[in-house]
């Protein structure tokens, strides 16, 4: 008997591909069908490999082509996998472990303590949400938790709402940003005493835990150094870009390099999105045009120019910025001065700087520690 390659194609449509919900013909795995007499042999083309599917797509054209054409036909099939090409995702989408609706995770941190890392962060938010952006803003300062004072709400406690069918931290809301920290769950004299799983799991409650809701950002205001709880936040999440803080002195010049030394570290590679320079000069309030460069000259942006970073800005030593820190409302909230000025050019640095990390790289991944490859010293 002469088998037709009509009759061949009609017995297969009756049947489907595992997975697929169009027939072998319509989802185009049947790729060609050659006849010889009473031979036939079908070419199929499937998207996966596992075994089981394809012995059943080769048993199902044998049945179907004996049962609905002809009962002796002498069928041979070959079967070839073309797995369908993997999405590339967008280069600023978040791998790894992301929070959902949260767009950049912006790490702000510093070599050593005392050069106003937390002044500069919560002055950061509040200009990026002066700006118009979505903020929320992680203290991740376990041991000296300080936004709940910057933000005049010590006193606040987070609330339970629900989203979907688990229960969430409602961020504090000041001044246009979102707020958790450590600080609202201890009394104002109580020291948080933790080793370091423990901080470390109150930080991913703080994180995963929490209703965030839409952001543009999320700053993380990290503790000084380049300790545990650092690898613990670059664990947990994939950081979009981290914003180094020193002083002009070399004391904390040299904390600074090892601060971005260790994002720059191969087994981290978090992008460096720049430094500033706080303190950069003193300016008395009563001779505004007057600079005198107290902790040195320009060092924080040599050393940026050293080792080929960007260069966010500088923020002068002013009282009054201490004096607004102190009373709860940042000092970038005043207008029309020149603190207002230096923290607005800083905030369109960083949102150029992010910008032009998302364009030109890839995804930053949540970065895995093994062995000991994370309590090593860096070297850069």
């Amino acid at each position: 008997m002469k088998l037709e390659k009509s009759d061949i194609l009609k017995a297969l449509e009756t049947i489907t591909v595992a997975g697929e919900g169009k027939n072998m013909v319509e989802s185009g795995a049947v790729k060609n069908i050659i006849t010889f007499g009473d031979e036939v042999i079908v070419d199929l083309e499937l998207p996966t490999p596992a075994l089981h599917i394809k012995k059943r797509a080769e048993v199902d054209v044998m049945k179907a082509i004996h049962e609905k054409v002809y009962e002796k036909a002498k069928i041979k099939v070959n079967i070839k996998v073309e797995a369908p090409a993997a999405k590339q995702p967008a280069n600023n989408v978040i791998k790894g472990k992301p929070i959902p609706g949260i767009k950049n995770i912006i790490a702000v941190a510093s070599g050593k303590g005392g050069v106003g890392k937390s002044t500069v962060t919560s002055n950061l938010a509040v200009t990026l949400a002066k700006m118009g952006f979505s903020v929320g803003l992680l203290d991740a300062d376990i041991y000296g938790p300080s936004a709940p004072i910057m933000f005049d709400v010590e006193r606040e406690r987070p609330l339970s709402v629900k989203v979907g069918d688990k229960s969430k931290m409602k961020p504090i809301e000041n001044y246009g940003v979102k707020i958790l920290s450590i600080g609202f769950f201890t009394q104002p004299n109580q020291a948080v005493v933790w080793r370091g799983p423990m901080a470390a799991k109150a930080l991913n409650q703080m994180i995963f835990d929490a209703a965030w809701g839409e952001l543009d950002f999320l700053l993380l205001d990290l503790p000084p150094g380049t300790g545990d709880i650092h690898l613990s936040i670059m664990q947990s999440l994939p950081i979009t870009g981290a914003v180094v803080v020193s002083t002009p002195q070399n004391v904390a010049l040299a904390d600074a390099r090892k601060g971005v030394a260790m994002f720059q570290q191969d087994s981290i590679s978090v992008p460096v999105l720049g430094i500033v320079e706080n303190m950069a000069y003193f300016t008395p309030e009563e001779l505004p045009n007057n600079k005198y460069y107290i902790f040195g000259k320009e060092g924080a942006k040599h050393l940026a120019e050293d080792i080929d970073v960007p260069f966010l800005g500088e923020i002068p030593l002013v009282q009054s910025i201490r004096e607004a820190g102190d009373v709860g409302r940042p000092a970038a909230l005043q207008t029309a001065t020149p603190i207002e000025k230096a923290f607005e050019e800083l905030t369109r640095n960083v949102v150029q700087e992010v910008v032009n990390r998302n364009e030109s790289l890839p995804p930053t991944e949540a970065i895995k520690i093994t062995t000991m490859a994370g309590c090593s010293a860096v070297k850069k």
